[in-house]
C-alpha cells in the first residue's frame, strides 16, 4: 500500500456519534468493470478557482459572545476561524449600519441632511463588533477577506424617511450614499480592518419590517454606474470588489442582465451575490455564470429561518446541498450568515430569529453545536482558498458530490447522502476505484493526494 494510493475519509452522520470524525483509510486499487453506484473525480478538467467559507459578524453575534465566559467566547470564535481547530474561515461579511440583526435601528451619520458626512462615525460598531472581528482575524493569521452590505441607508437619505420598511434612496442623496461607502472603507482601514468588498444593497427586491432599501434593476445600474463605482475609483478604492443583487436566486439572471449589459456599469462591477430564501432555483447560478462568466458568483447569505431549531438535522442537509449545487455552479466563494447567536435565536430588534450553526446558550453557559456547523465543515476544512474545482460526476441521484484540487496537490470530495438509507459505492479515478459507503442522512470528506 502506498501514499499515493490512501484516501482519508471524515464523517457525519444522523443517529451515530460521528461529527467530522475521522475513519479510517481506504485504498485506491486498479479500477475493475463497472458495477454499483460510483462518484468519479478527474481532476485534469478545472473550473473555477476557489475563494473560501465564512459567516457574519453582526451586532446581535458580537452581544451574544460577550455574554459568555471569556474562555467559551474564544472556543467559538476559534471553532470558526481556527485553521488547526476549527473550520478556518476566510471570506465574511458584516452590515453597514444596522440589520435585523442589530440591537436597534443605528447608522453612522445621523444628523439630518449631513451630506458632506461631517458627524459619521463608526463608534457603536466600535463596542462590540469591532473587537469581534479584529479577533477572528488573528485567528485566521491576519487574513480575512471581509466584504459589508448595507440593508439600509440613514433614514434622511429615504423616500419613506424610516430606515425599516422598505423606502427607497431620494435621487438627491445618491452621491452622499456613494461617499458613505468610501467613508466607511476608510473608517474600518483606520480601525485595522481592511474592507474587502461591498455589495450595493441588501435584498434590495424585499421590503421588510426590519432595516431594508428597495431598487429596481435599473436604479442599481445607475446607481453603480454614475455614483457608487466613481465614487470608489475617484480615491484610490478601485480594488474594493462591488457586488450586485445580493438577493435570491429566482432573480438573479433578470438582475444581472439589467447592470451587466450596460459597460460602463459592469466595469465596476466583480461579481453577482444571492441568497437561498425562495426555493432552490439552482440553473440561474449557471445561466449567470454562462452569460456573465467574466465576473464573479458569491452566495452572500443563508440561514435556517423561524426560531433556532436546536438540534435538528434537516438545516445541516439543507447547508449541505446548497453548497454542493452552488460550487457545482461556479460559486466562488459561500457565505452563512449569523457566526453566532443566542438561545432563542437572537437578539433581533424585529423578531426575525433565526437558527445558527453555533447556538450560545447565554443562560446555561454552554456552546451548542448544531448540524449546520458540522455539514459547513466537511467543505470549509477541506477545501482552501485558492483550490481550483474539478469533474466530479455521481452516478446515483442519491449521491450529491463536488470535488476540488487544492494548492498543495491534495483533493477534497464531499458526498452527501439525504436518503434513510446507507449506500456502498466506488470512489473513482482515472484507472483506479476504492470501495467505501456512507451512512443514512451522513456527510463524507475524502482527501486524498493528486501527484504522482
Amino acid at each position: 500500500m502506498t501514499a499515493q494510493r490512501l484516501v482519508r475519509q471524515f464523517c457525519t452522520a444522523r443517529d451515530t456519534a460521528d461529527r467530522l470524525a475521522e475513519r479510517a483509510p481506504i485504498e485506491f486499487v486498479p479500477a475493475s468493470e463497472p458495477g454499483g453506484p460510483a462518484v468519479f473525480i478527474d481532476t485534469q478538467v478545472k473550473f473555477q478557482a476557489f475563494l473560501g467559507f465564512g459567516g457574519a459578524f453582526t451586532e446581535a453575534g458580537a452581544t451574544t459572545l460577550d455574554r459568555m465566559p471569556a474562555s467559551l467566547r474564544q472556543e467559538i470564535l476559534a471553532a470558526y476561524f481556527s485553521p488547526q481547530q476549527g473550520h478556518g474561515y476566510t471570506v465574511c461579511r458584516t452590515p453597514i449600519n444596522s440589520c435585523d440583526f442589530s440591537l436597534g435601528n443605528y447608522a453612522y451619520a445621523e444628523v439630518e441632511d449631513d451630506v458632506e458626512l461631517k458627524h459619521f462615525s463608526i463608534d457603536r460598531d466600535r463596542r462590540t463588533l469591532i473587537p469581534m472581528i479584529r479577533d477572528a482575524i488573528e485567528l485566521a493569521g491576519g487574513q480575512l477577506s471581509l466584504f459589508a452590505s448595507p440593508w439600509s441607508p440613514p433614514a434622511w437619505m429615504k423616500t419613506n424617511r424610516r430606515m425599516n420598511g422598505g423606502g427607497r434612496l431620494k435621487p438627491e442623496y445618491r452621491q452622499a450614499w456613494a461617499d458613505y461607502y468610501v467613508r466607511y472603507v476608510r473608517e474600518y482601514g483606520k480601525a485595522g480592518i481592511p474592507i474587502w468588498g461591498v455589495t450595493v444593497q441588501n435584498e434590495p427586491e424585499a421590503s421588510q419590517t426590519w432595516d431594508s432599501c428597495l431598487y429596481t434593476g435599473e436604479e442599481e445600474r445607475d446607481f453603480v454606474r454614475d455614483y457608487l463605482g466613481p465614487a470608489l475609483h475617484r480615491v484610490g478604492l478601485a480594488d474594493v470588489r462591488l457586488i450586485i443583487w445580493d438577493h435570491n436566486r429566482d432573480r438573479m439572471v433578470e438582475r444581472a442582465k439589467i447592470v451587466l449589459d450596460d459597460p460602463d456599469a459592469a466595469r465596476y462591477v466583480w461579481g453577482i451575490g444571492f441568497h437561498w430564501y425562495c426555493g432552490d432555483h439552482f440553473d440561474n447560478v449557471q445561466l449567470t455564470h454562462d452569460a456573465y462568466p467574466d465576473k464573479h458568483l458569491i452566495f452572500t447569505e443563508g440561514c435556517q429561518e423561524g426560531w433556532p431549531h436546536l438540534g435538528a438535522w434537516e438545516p445541516g442537509e439543507r447547508y449541505a446541498r446548497s453548497i454542493i449545487q452552488d460550487l457545482n455552479r461556479w460559486t466562488a466563494a459561500w457565505v452563512d450568515w449569523n457566526l453566532v447567536l443566542d438561545e432563542n435565536g437572537g437578539p433581533n430588534h424585529v423578531n426575525n430569529f433565526c437558527s445558527a450553526p453555533i447556538i450560545a446558550d447565554t443562560q446555561a453557559g454552554a456552546v451548542r453545536y448544531q448540524s449546520s456547523y458540522y455539514y459547513i465543515g466537511h467543505f470549509s476544512r477541506f477545501i482552501r482558498p485558492g483550490a481550483r474545482r474539478v469533474v466530479c460526476a455521481s452516478t446515483s441521484d442519491a449521491l450529491e458530490s463536488t470535488a476540488f484540487l487544492n494548492a498543495d496537490g491534495t483533493v477534497a470530495a464531499v458526498v452527501l447522502n439525504r436518503s434513510s438509507q446507507a449506500i456502498d459505492f466506488d470512489l473513482k479515478i482515472p484507472g483506479l476505484q476504492a470501495k467505501t459507503a456512507i451512512p443514512a442522512r451522513g456527510i463524507k470528506t475524502y482527501l486524498f493526494d493528486d501527484r504522482r
